[in-house]
């Protein structure tokens, strides 16, 4: 599962797959297929701009695909939000898959790794906000020594 979430796409699959889409766009109409593939290769990409395209055109591919294109569709939204450290909006994404399929082995690993990331980042949150505090309290007790000393 952790290769899925650092995948990098290859250059050149993402220029095909973005030249075809142009094309059935510049054409009217893109196909559910092509939007797909493409947004894929963008949700694979290691720039955070082509994550959010791609999660764009997966959102807008939701409500328009049947029952099991809908599973890959919120699957890879909740990889793209992952990828672009939207936890909880990965979260939701996830869990939302679970609902109407709970025993989703790939959901229930991803699942796992968002809450993981999340601690994560909570921790490393609290460490800095508690840094900042310490640093706040010793900056008073410098300033009150300041006082202490000019007063005398």
């Amino acid at each position: 599962m952790e290769s899925v979430l650092s995948e990098v796409v290859a250059v050149e699959d993402l220029l095909r797959f973005e030249k075809k889409y142009n094309a059935e766009l510049s054409g009217g109409s893109v196909s559910k297929g092509t939007q797909f593939e493409y947004a894929w290769c963008l949700v694979r990409s290691k720039y955070n701009a082509d994550v959010r395209k791609g999660v764009a055109l997966l959102e807008e591919l939701v409500p328009r695909g049947c029952k099991e294109e809908q599973r890959d569709y919120v699957f890879y939204l909740a990889v793209g939000n992952y990828r672009l450290k939207e936890y909880e909006q990965a979260l939701k994404y996830v869990r939302g898959l679970l609902k109407t399929e709970p025993t989703n082995t790939q959901a229930l690993e991803l699942e796992k790794l968002i809450d993981k990331a999340m601690q994560k980042d909570g921790l490393v949150g609290m460490a800095i906000v508690g840094g900042m505090a310490l640093g706040v309290a010793g900056l008073a007790g410098l300033i009150g020594l300041a006082i202490s000393k000019s007063k005398s």
